[in-house]
């Protein structure tokens, strides 16, 4: 295995988010994409011609999942299945020796986030979460402002994502929010890692969330506050029917920041700015970036040299925990300790 310095990929399903992951694992440093897995008639071999053409005489297109994963030339699987299928088939893959880049949510259940670390332990296999946005150079760059003492210490956190649901993206309502279906399990997820980031190392206390369902329960916008405790606090706002946001904003004693487009796209030029009580600031436009392209190289280099992801199973779990106890606020109408 990896002989040739090479992390050898599989793809299990034909999702959409395969449009960016599948062009990144193909354009990887020391990676190579081996197979794909699709129980629907054509999608992978469709998706191979649209995003990745120079490939499709060497990939094999398995009509099984399970094929893929007796694959013995293969080394590592994405998983960009539906929500409610992460945990199982990260467990599959672990357990057929595979390490695992497993789309985000991880799993529905902090439970099931821990059945896997202990697999994954077990197997000697690595396990990363993929929230991709967190390797684009721009938040590195929010890190060095607060670093400096920029902003002062901070005080408040806000997040912001939506967009307007399109037909084609219906899907993503069609589950319960039991099984992983709405928007807190879609974009919500997003706002809540994002707004926890600032504040790491520190102890949520409590939520407080409400939210707009439909009639299957699934939410389409949602709003909420984790309290870190002395009174700092992270606001996460999603929603399915507002116009486009994928920003953030750090609010300190001195001064603040915003991230722009934490989405931004690999031609879409990242835009920070920060301003000070004392009369300072700027707006940066930062380089381009493809940050699913930097996800990838990043877990093939921890796979490759026995490194740690920076995305830790510490951090999938609470995520989960602030995810769940939000949902819990709403279905209750009140805060939720922790």
């Amino acid at each position: 295995m990896n002989k040739d310095n090479t992390l050898r990929w599989g793809i299990l399903g034909a999702a959409r988010i395969n449009q960016q992951l599948m062009p990144a694992i193909v354009a990887a440093k020391n990676s190579e994409l081996i197979a794909i897995a699709s129980h629907r008639e054509g999608a992978a071999a469709e998706l191979l011609a649209q995003y990745a053409p120079k490939q499709q005489d060497n990939v094999h297109i398995y009509q099984q999942r399970d094929e893929l994963l007796n694959d013995d030339s293969i080394d590592a699987v994405y998983i960009p299945l539906a929500n409610k299928d992460h945990a199982a088939w990260a467990l599959r893959a672990i357990e057929a020796g595979k390490h695992v880049l497993c789309e985000k949510p991880m799993a529905l259940k902090v439970a099931d986030i821990e059945a896997i670390e202990a697999a994954a332990k077990k197997h000697n296999v690595t396990v990363m979460e993929g929230f991709m946005y967190g390797f684009h150079p721009q938040h590195a760059r929010v890190k060095e402002l607060i670093d400096s003492g920029t902003i002062g210490e901070i005080r408040s956190v806000r997040s912001c994502f939506s967009f307007m649901m399109q037909p084609a993206r219906l899907y993503r309502l069609a589950d319960t929010i039991e099984n992983g279906g709405g928007a807190m399990w879609d974009i919500g997820c997003y706002a809540i890692h994002t707004a926890r980031q600032p504040f790491k190392g520190l102890k949520p206390l409590a939520v407080t969330a409400m939210a707009k369902p439909i009639e299957n329960g699934a939410d389409v916008s949602s709003s909420g506050i984790i309290d870190f405790g002395d009174g700092k606090y992270a606001q996460f706002d999603f929603s399915f029917e507002r116009a486009r946001r994928a920003e953030y904003e750090i609010i300190g004693t001195k001064g603040g920041l915003k991230c722009h487009n934490v989405w931004a796209k690999a031609n879409e030029t990242p835009v920070i700015s920060w301003w000070t009580e004392s009369g300072e600031g700027d707006t940066e436009p930062l380089a381009l970036a493809n940050h699913f392209l930097l996800e990838v190289e990043h877990f093939v280099d921890c796979v490759l040299n026995g490194k740690s992801p920076a995305l830790s199973f510490e951090d999938a779990r609470g995520n989960c925990q602030i995810i769940n106890a939000a949902l819990q606020s709403v279905e209750a109408g009140q805060k939720i300790s922790l």
